[in-house]
């Protein structure tokens, strides 16, 4: 079984996978768990950013398909998928950081994020269709916006695994970093985002998400000029602007 732990890092939301094993199997009371820790740190306005993190071994070696055979039902699934629309919906700005393993639903998991982190020993891969399924929880959605049809197509319809390497080269990750530093610099980073006036982050985060769905450009463009407008006459942007000015 995966606990989920929670801590508070100054500014940054810290939500720990750790099973017995390191491996952090999700099934659907894992998924529930997460999603209620989650949204307790997007609503708890000492936090900034969020970091989801799992063991050395693996960020997560997704379903346990023993157990996931035996309990699925279709009542099941769509509380699983409410959930993972729960993570993707968070309005802070959520960091994966990702070492070993990200298999199945925990690279979906991962996608789910807004950014990921991830170590050089790291292999993504999306195995559904060994077992005669599509994949169930973003990865055919999320996954093209991320590295484009052809990856995707390749991962998913072979079942190909793929390391740090290529990962980073396609912008499937945000950058690699050497295991034993990797979650200084992932804390380092979620700590400067932290940093950051709320209201530019909430937006920025929201006008990206924005831009990748099936948005047009010059509709995205006149979204972006009004949250802008709309950005320039808050008291939080005043603030800010006054006390850069007297630096």
């Amino acid at each position: 079984m995966t606990d989920i732990k929670v801590e508070k890092k100054g500014q940054v939301g810290l939500i720990t996978m750790t099973s017995n094993n390191g491996l952090n199997p999700i099934n659907a009371d894992v998924l529930e768990d997460l999603s209620e820790r989650i949204d307790i740190l997007d609503h708890d306005d000492e936090v900034k950013a969020i970091v989801i993190r799992g063991s050395e071994k693996a960020f997560s070696s997704g379903l346990n398909v023993t157990e996931f055979v035996k309990t699925a039902n279709i009542d099941m699934l769509e509380d699983m998928a409410d959930n993972f629309s729960k993570i993707s919906d968070v309005k802070k700005p959520v960091i994966a950081e990702v070492s070993g393993y990200a298999v199945g639903i925990g690279f979906e998991l991962a996608l789910a994020c807004d950014m990921i982190f991830c170590s050089d020993n790291v292999w993504f891969a999306v195995p559904d269709l060994s077992l005669g399924t599509a994949p169930g929880f973003g990865a055919t959605q999320r996954l093209p916006k991320a590295i484009g049809k052809a990856k995707t197509m390749e991962m998913i319809l072979s079942g190909r695994a793929m390391g740090a390497g290529e990962a980073e080269r396609i912008g499937l990750v945000s950058r690699i970093i050497p295991l034993m530093n990797l979650h200084d610099e992932t804390m380092k980073a979620a700590e400067i985002i932290a940093s950051m006036p709320e209201i530019a982050i909430r937006t920025s985060k929201e006008l990206i998400k924005n831009a990748i769905s099936n948005t047009g450009l010059e509709e995205g463009l006149e979204i972006e000029k009004q949250v802008y407008k709309t950005a320039l006459e808050s008291d939080e942007y005043k603030i800010n602007l006054r006390n850069m000015l007297q630096k």
